[in-house]
């Protein structure tokens, strides 16, 4: 029997993590939307795409969660983005609706599943889905630290001219611009970035890596980017259902790690079959923890401020 994949939100980034499962045929995909005919479109585009990338993966469009029964990993990337006049607490409410809503029918038809949440603000709505789907905490995974790792290490590559493939890089932290890019942990072949760049130039590259998001709204003028953050869902889908065991920055709840209780917060964890087998402790300074520390506090702001809705 074949691995399925479940994604429930048939935008940009839904709809290309669909494609990018496919073409790599790790799973068979249900794509499912709201809006009626849009994920089904899609699916029925991407099926008809197969005979020219020549992979067998099947894909089914649908708004109905029965479609989705038996998933190994749910990817959740519905939510409505921030809009012009709208604050923070607006949003919160809103995609907190909406995740809750979504959790409760992919819990409900795949109870085996890994959910891997897509949706902003994204640490937030992590707790959101822990909560609404009773799972384990190694089966709720918010990605944010592989899209954000991966910008970081774009930039480095184009500093450098050296090949992406040579970079690693870590950020840790909340997905936003209290984000944790660590240059002592990033290399290039081994080599740490801080042998080979300016102090100023490192501080210049993790200043944009905080803001990638946003470069990218501003340039686009209308919509987000998807193309990255579809890639970096998929890395983290493959890892899980090829038990690959990759060590990769995710959203996981810490319960005393790095000194963070209760809390979902971006760190360095080791994806297998079962989600999230193992969190990775580094060794950080008082000025990283201090940072990472920071980042958890903007985080635990909003997790606060869901407690106050009704």
């Amino acid at each position: 029997m074949r691995q399925k994949v479940t994604i429930v939100g048939a935008g940009n980034v839904g709809a290309t993590a669909a494609q990018r499962l496919a073409e790599k045929e790790l799973a068979d995909v249900v794509l499912i939307d709201i809006i009626e005919g849009v994920a089904q479109g899609k699916s029925l585009d991407l099926a008809q795409a197969a005979p020219i990338e020549k992979h067998d993966a099947c894909l089914t469009g649908t708004g109905d969660y029965e479609e989705s029964a038996g998933s190994d990993i749910v990817i959740i990337t519905a939510g409505v983005p921030r809009k012009p006049g709208m604050s923070r607490d607006d949003l919160l409410a809103i995609n907190r609706g909406i995740v809750k809503n979504v959790v409760r029918q992919a819990a409900r038809y795949s109870p085996e599943s890994v959910l891997i949440m897509v949706s902003n603000p994204l640490d937030a709505m992590c707790h959101v889905a822990m909560e609404e789907s009773g799972f384990a905490k190694s089966r709720v995974i918010g990605m944010a630290g592989v899209l954000d790792s991966a910008r970081f290490r774009a930039f480095i590559a184009a500093e450098l001219d050296v090949s992406v493939e040579n970079v690693h890089a870590l950020v840790l932290g909340g997905h936003g611009d209290t984000m944790v890019p660590l240059p002592r942990f990033s290399t290039v072949a081994g080599v740490p970035i801080t042998e080979l760049m300016t102090p100023e130039r490192i501080g210049e590259l993790v200043a944009r890596t905080r803001v990638g998001g946003t470069e990218i709204i501003e340039l686009l003028k209308t919509g987000s980017a998807y193309y990255a953050p579809a890639a970096a869902v998929v890395e983290m889908a493959e890892s899980i259902l090829k038990d690959k065991k990759k060590i990769l920055p995710c959203a996981a709840y810490l319960e005393g790690e790095y000194g963070i209780d209760g809390l979902f917060a971006g760190v360095p964890v080791k994806l297998g079959t079962a989600g999230i087998e193992q969190i990775i402790t580094l060794k950080l300074t008082k000025d990283e923890q201090k940072m990472l520390h920071n980042s958890a506090a903007s985080v635990r702001e909003l997790v606060e401020a869901m407690k106050n809705m009704s």
